[in-house]
């Protein structure tokens, strides 16, 4: 086999566009392994590769996908061997190099991380970055001190790829958990509540009152995918140390908010990066995956799945705010 079948995305004057083609597989290097890709999946950071409005993308054409798991297929590190289970996620992986989208990937070995005991390649991708992302939020609101006995702890976003694992996770941790969404169908609503959603609030019903910069204190802690404008309604809400853990800016990247929270309350404000996020943690939170964090209804209640074919509707989705759940991307 030397050739492989990838989705490609291709620079069109001011469009993107997108569609499954052959490509060549290139030479392996030292120190690079190279995967047989089992599955893939869509993140909101995978629409904005092909959106030509977004600067993650410095060249084109390129393949998306910002996460994989498989089986290495050859490698040029001793640290793997042919045939050993692996996943990938963030770095450059479908931002600065080719992506997850593809039957095959070439990576840096620095990236590559043993699929855990207890997930198939399917399950980790019915987490993908999302899941890793929702995971890491967990892992460090609980180092800061959060526990199922100091009170509800709330999701923003609760119905996207982030927000719905992190519900699931902290549900299965025996939290109260409270899910924010804008969606208010019936049909999200038993989407949350088959997560583990104690309570569904509308986003508006977070808002501080006029004119205040703190509200009576809610929130043990919370997960906060969404950004921008309520991240302050979510901050002025927190109990006395609870900690807020922000993964994103699907909401914006901007909010306007004073300092009150984090000297009058001692709230923690908790980046969340899993892009760079080191090795050793990145390993221990995989771990987790797998163990304590791995959500019941993993594949049955989260995830869908969907082919090389499908992804240019369901990154058109996704980018809409329209998804719910996890879309596995099946190779």
């Amino acid at each position: 086999m030397d050739r492989y079948r990838a989705l490609v995305a291709r620079l069109n004057g001011q469009s993107v566009t997108v569609a499954v083609e052959e490509l060549e597989i290139p030479p392996l290097e030292e120190g690079y392994v190279r995967v047989k890709v089992a599955y893939s999946s869509v993140n909101f950071k995978d629409a904005l590769a092909v959106n030509p409005r977004s600067s993650i993308v410095k060249q084109y054409p390129h393949v998306p996908g910002i996460d994989l798991a498989g089986s290495v297929a050859a490698s040029k590190d001793a640290r793997f061997r042919e045939g050993d289970a692996v996943l990938v996620t963030g770095y450059g992986l479908g931002v600065s190099a080719p992506g997850g989208y593809a039957e095959i990937a070439t990576v840096p070995a620095d990236w590559v991380v043993p699929l855990p005991a207890g997930l198939s390649p399917r399950e980790a991708m019915a987490f993908g970055t999302a899941g890793f992302t929702a995971a890491l939020s967990v892992a460090q609101l609980e180092e800061v001190g959060l526990s199922p006995a100091q009170g509800p702890v709330l999701v923003t976003g609760a119905t996207g790829g982030v927000g719905s694992v992190a519900v699931s996770m902290l549900a299965g941790l025996g939290y109260d958990v409270t899910a924010s969404s804008r969606k208010a169908d019936a049909e999200a609503q038993s989407f949350l509540r088959g997560l583990g959603a104690q309570e569904i609030l509308a986003p508006e019903a977070l808002r501080l009152p006029e004119g205040k910069t703190l509200a009576r204190e809610r929130w043990a802690g919370a997960v906060d995918p969404v950004g921008g404008p309520l991240l302050r309604d979510v901050l002025g809400a927190v109990r006395y140390g609870g900690g807020v853990a922000v993964s994103g800016f699907t909401g914006g990247a901007d909010y306007a908010a004073s300092v009150y929270p984090f000297i009058l309350r001692g709230v923690k404000l908790l980046g969340i990066d899993s892009v760079l996020c080191p090795m050793p943690e990145r390993r221990r939170v995989w771990e987790r995956m797998a163990g304590d964090l791995k959500p019941a209804g993993l594949l049955d209640a989260i995830a869908r799945e969907a082919a090389l074919e499908d992804l240019p509707g369901a990154l058109a989705a996704i980018s809409r705010g329209e998804m719910r759940g996890r879309v596995i991307v099946s190779l």
